[in-house]
């Protein structure tokens, strides 16, 4: 059987964790390479990209994309964990907000900003988990601190108090938990993320996700290729594109750096400027991902497919 290489756009159900989603791809694939591209809490649900084979080599580009998000806030309630799943930690009324209030109270979350991550999640603090330390109880020693996000939409699509639905549109490390506990803290009653759908991973929409049970029965039936795995450079397509000779394609697969006059050939000035370039070979094939050293463009990664 022929390595499988490339990316399947996921659907992860409410009830399963990110990791485990992957160890049900390995199983069924039967390949040890495979890792996804941004973790969904096991509350959450939506597009959850996974990658396979030499496509795990692209993780880091697909988790740097934007992320779209719909979610339904509670009002009134806080709990530890900033969602449905932790313990109650304040109830308040909710006074009687009208669409101005709660679109001043959203407005200052818009752009560039400072978030500071919940104690419950991934984030590593002394070497480990933080999650690990709260659920030990040492939730009041953690020192959590705040990073740069930005969130590029922030709209309200459906008030009905105490239920708050917003669409946000997002960069990577954005966490919508500590968004609706912000936003909550900031409207004085406090809320918690009762729901949360991801609805895009950069090219990835939920529409054209795939359930597990999809793609096992086309791997069973010889048609993933053809049907469910999408090539590795299906996150790369902004990305200018070279094709280059056979000559030129040794040198690429030996690590050596290319002369920059090449790879700027043809192109407008807008895509001159992108800080990557993509190298394909004669017959079609994804040779390599390059990278600028110097002056020079240098072969970051080189697949062998």
């Amino acid at each position: 059987m022929s390595a499988l290489n490339g990316i399947l756009n996921l659907y992860k159900p409410v009830g399963i964790s990110s990791h485990d989603m992957v160890a049900r791809v390995r199983r069924i694939l039967r390949e040890k390479r495979v890792g996804h591209a941004g973790t969904l809490d096991p509350a959450a649900e939506g597009v959850l990209p996974v990658c396979v084979g030499q496509a795990t080599r692209v993780v880091e580009y697909l988790s740097d994309a934007r992320k779209v998000y719909a979610a339904l806030l509670g009002l009134g309630i806080s709990t530890d964990t900033y969602d449905r799943e932790g313990r109650v930690t304040a109830k308040n009324a909710v006074p009687g907000f009208t669409p101005d209030d709660l679109e001043k109270a959203l407005s200052r979350f818009r752009g560039k900003i400072e978030q500071l991550p919940p104690v419950y999640s991934a984030i590593k603090i002394g070497g480990q988990p933080a999650y690990k330390a709260a659920r030990a109880g040492e939730a009041e020693g953690l020192e959590m601190q705040a990073r740069p996000v930005e969130i590029y939409r922030l709209d309200i699509t459906a008030w009905d108090s105490p239920w708050l639905k917003i669409w946000v549109e997002c960069s990577k490390g954005t966490y919508i938990r500590s968004l609706a506990y912000d936003i909550g803290e900031a409207l004085g009653c406090g809320a918690f993320m009762a729901g949360l759908v991801r609805v895009q991973s950069g090219p990835f929409h939920l529409k054209d996700a795939h359930t597990l049970e999809a793609v096992e029965a086309a791997q069973q039936s010889g048609q993933l290729e053809t049907t469910v795995l999408q090539p590795l450079d299906a996150v790369l397509t902004d990305w200018p594109a070279w094709v280059v000779d056979d000559a030129t394609a040794e040198k690429v697969r030996q690590g050596r750096n290319l002369a920059p006059g090449l790879l700027n050939e043809g192109l407008d000035p807008v895509a001159a400027e992108k800080p990557y370039r993509r190298v394909y070979t004669a017959e079609g094939q994804l040779l390599a991902l390059l990278e600028p050293e110097g002056s020079e463009w240098h072969p970051a990664k080189v697949f062998t497919m």
